[in-house]
């Protein structure tokens, strides 16, 4: 298993271009995108050069080579420009990690390291028939040869129609049960890749549309670790990483509504009263309780990926915390509708216009739904908190 570089010298450049590719790509595209349902190519491209889609690689397969405090804190500060951008970059770093923590050399040359870098990858999990439940899945692969044959549609992917490739789950060949799981690495241009349409509410511009696998042939080598493996593959690779991030995508949705409710009604002056929005005390509450909800998330968040790292280093599992994550997860995700209808309150007409306040507060809804659903993770949490075994793949786990 490898581990990442926890020496915090960070040359400070690697951030200034981050920040720059968000000033200039991310944030000035995020409108025309959301209206359009146009998928944020450029954004990645943007990301991609300077080099914080390999986050986590290592520098030998061209990665950063950093930890998962500093992507959370790359998600976070995606997520204040654009959620749409943020959460494909969520899905893409995800897909990467989980290539790192159970993929082999060969398979790190071909997807992480190949086109300097720039192959967009995303997961592939959810289907239509078990919701919000993405971890279960009824599809199951079947063989061809030394090689497998992939039939399964799924009804939630990121980049749907738009990765270079997809870790993709499904069962196991000749499964013995639900938890006889295997992974894959599927290059995006295989024949027998369908996807649909995305047309939504919120996140307009992830392309997190439906996609079919009709007789996919993926080459052995592309297996993700052993057959088999998949459940512990979800537990310890796909959803520590894929919470964290999330959490933080949302943590930085809040901030922007927040910094954007803060420059308009500092800035607009009802020319009658000679007063700025921010003048009247009842403003100034609603702007308060949500910069108290917003500031609950960063510590929170930075002391979780510093555990996700001190784990990674000792080789252990990372699902060690996966109740912390999830709480993390849900928390965010409210704070993020919270802060959103606060913004779009006390900016009146002007935020309820297209824009980016009227967009954080569509963007914020995803996070309830996304899996785990905030319903669905809070009773993870009180199963934890009485005693009760959390058990996602048999009768009785939740």
């Amino acid at each position: 298993m490898v581990t990442p570089n926890l020496v915090r010298k960070i040359d400070e450049d690697v951030y200034s271009r981050l920040d720059a590719a968000i000033d200039a790509t991310v944030k000035v595209n995020a409108d025309r995108n959301d209206l359009d349902s146009r998928f944020p190519r450029e954004n990645l491209k943007a990301l991609a050069q300077a080099g914080w889609t390999g986050v986590l690689n290592e520098t030998r397969f061209g990665g950063l080579g950093l930890a998962h405090v500093d992507f959370a804190e790359a998600a976070y500060r995606i997520g204040q420009a654009d959620a749409s951008t943020g959460l494909i970059y969520v899905m893409h770093v995800g897909a990467a990690q989980t290539i790192n923590l159970f993929g082999n050399d060969d398979q790190k040359e071909r997807w992480l390291k190949a086109n300097n870098g720039g192959l967009l990858g995303t997961y592939s999990t959810s289907e239509r028939a078990t919701g919000g439940h993405w971890w279960y899945n009824l599809s199951e692969a079947s063989r061809d040869g030394d090689n497998y044959l992939l039939n399964a549609e799924k009804s939630f992917t990121t980049s749907s129609g738009q990765a270079d490739f997809y870790v993709v789950q499904t069962r196991t060949p000749g499964a013995k049960d639900q938890a006889d799981i295997i992974f894959f690495i599927v290059d995006g241009k295989s024949p027998g890749i369908e996807s649909k349409p995305w047309d939504a509410l919120g996140v307009r511009a992830n392309h997190s549309g439906p996609i079919r696998y009709s007789n996919v042939r993926v080459p052995q080598r592309d297996r993700l670790g052993a057959e088999g493996q998949g459940k512990e593959i979800i537990y310890d690779g796909v959803s520590p990483v894929y919470l964290i991030g999330l959490g933080a995508v949302w943590e930085g949705v809040a901030r922007g509504a927040l910094n954007a409710a803060v420059k308009h009604t500092t800035s607009f002056v009802h020319k009658d009263r000679n007063k700025s929005l921010s003048d009247y005390q009842a403003i100034r509450q609603e702007l308060g309780a949500a910069k108290v909800l917003v500031e609950t998330l960063r510590p929170w968040r930075l002391e979780l990926a510093a555990k996700l790292d001190a784990l990674w280093q000792a080789g252990k599992p990372q699902s060690e915390i996966l109740i912390p994550l999830t709480e993390f997860k849900v928390h965010a995700a409210e704070v993020a509708n919270k802060v959103a209808a606060a913004a779009l309150t006390v900016t009146g007409g002007y935020g309820y216009h297209r824009g980016p306040i009227e967009r954080s507060f569509r963007d914020a809804r995803a996070a309830i739904a996304m899996g785990p659903s905030n319903v669905i993770a809070r009773d993870w949490i009180g199963k934890s908190l009485v005693g009760l075994p959390l058990e996602l793949f048999y009768e009785g786990g939740e």
